[in-house]
């Protein structure tokens, strides 16, 4: 058995349990991001690493944002969360475990796509990061490479499990993916979710605040169903499959929620950082990763609803416009912004709603629909 480092070195019976590792991984990532924060924010300050408000397509916001005193916010805020993240896993989990190792390995690889892309809109002027292909393509190696090491080990293992799909409302009725080329429809499902999920997060990061609290509200209702996916008993009674060691990435689960809680200090409105891509592609992975391993993959869209809802606003506008030749759909894309400046999702017109009514309000939805998910645990 291979403990996270405070249980290796010390070897006391309490960091044997899960739910106390969960709660110290939170507060961990929660003390790590405040103490880290202010630094860095100063020294991203001292060195310009600020956002240009200028770099957008719609005029609107940016003079929106010049208004609000926006401009030269540093950004790469994510560097720090998503440092104290996977500290705070080193420490309190368990990297004996597969689902956890992975885990690491998916977040830092999805955070140094987010790092170059960043970098790039910093030092590059008139940049903005890398080009749509080339970032897809980095999130592509790092989730094939995660996805295919858990194809290979569910296979020399014979746990065939880890490669079966769940839908929800069906108590008797799975997806099994692990004969012949079947892994490889799962590996592409995976790489929908975990992609898909990391670009919507990275969409969200708009609204000071926005994506922070809605990652606390998932990431925390995604570790408690992981830590229901990895107990016997609770997924005997509750007619759930049972994943061998799915309750470790409870703990990953607490580290993002406290990572995320620390950053909303700092992040909150008026923010004095931003999250940047560096920020906002991994721990959107990370969600996506949760979900995989707690077999609510099909169910993320109900958790995860403000993320994939400004997700798919962005591309029926994008493809709208381009196929009606310049007609759009919503007032402006993703959603958020529609409301921030034109004061309403279809038509324009209404009075514009403060950024701080459209995130608290987003928080709320998410909510709601986190409660909708834990509800479905029973429906089946």
């Amino acid at each position: 058995m291979v403990p996270g480092l405070f249980n290796d070195w010390w070897g006391l019976p309490l960091f044997g349990y899960i739910s106390f590792r969960c709660a110290m991984a939170a507060l961990s990532a929660f003390a790590l991001t405040l103490w880290s924060g202010r630094p860095v924010i100063a020294w991203l300050r001292r060195h310009k690493v600020g956002e240009d408000v200028t770099k957008t397509d719609a005029p609107d916001l940016a003079r929106l944002a010049q208004v609000m005193d926006k401009h030269g916010t540093p950004t790469m805020g994510g560097s720090f969360l998503v440092g104290s993240l996977l500290l705070s896993v080193l420490l309190w989990g368990r990297l004996d475990n597969l689902h956890v190792v992975l885990a690491l390995f998916l977040t830092s690889g999805l955070a140094a796509v987010g790092f170059v892309d960043d970098f790039k809109k910093l030092t590059d002027p008139g940049s903005k990061g890398l080009s749509e292909n080339s970032k897809l393509l980095g999130q592509t190696v790092v989730s094939l490479l995660v996805l295919g090491a858990l194809v290979w080990y569910a296979r020399a293992s014979d746990r065939f499990s880890l490669l079966t799909i769940y839908p929800p409302f069906f108590k008797n009725l799975h997806l099994e993916l692990a004969v012949g080329l079947a892994p490889v429809l799962f590996v592409f499902i995976g790489w929908l979710v975990v992609v898909g999920t990391s670009n919507a997060a990275n969409i969200t990061d708009g609204l000071d605040g926005l994506a922070a609290g809605l990652m606390i509200i998932s990431g925390l209702t995604l570790a408690v169903l992981c830590y229901v996916t990895g107990r016997p008993d609770w997924t005997e009674y509750l007619h759930l499959p049972f994943v061998p060691a799915a309750s470790e990435m409870a703990v990953v689960g607490g580290a993002l929620v406290g990572a995320c809680l620390g950053f909303l200090w700092f992040n909150a409105f008026p923010a004095r950082v931003f999250m940047g891509d560096s920020g906002s592609l991994p721990i959107g992975g990370l969600l996506a990763w949760m979900a995989l391993v707690a077999k609510q993959e099909l169910v993320l869209p109900l958790i995860g609803f403000v993320f994939f809802a400004d997700l798919a606003s962005s591309a029926i506008q994008r493809y709208h416009y381009k196929l009606t030749g310049g007609r759009r759909i919503f007032t402006m894309a993703p959603i958020h912004h529609g409301l921030q400046v034109k004061g309403g999702v279809f038509k324009a017109g209404a009075a514009p709603m403060h950024e701080v009514t459209i995130t608290v309000r987003a928080w709320i939805i998410a909510a709601v629909c986190a409660m909708a998910s834990l509800a479905l645990l029973k429906v089946r």
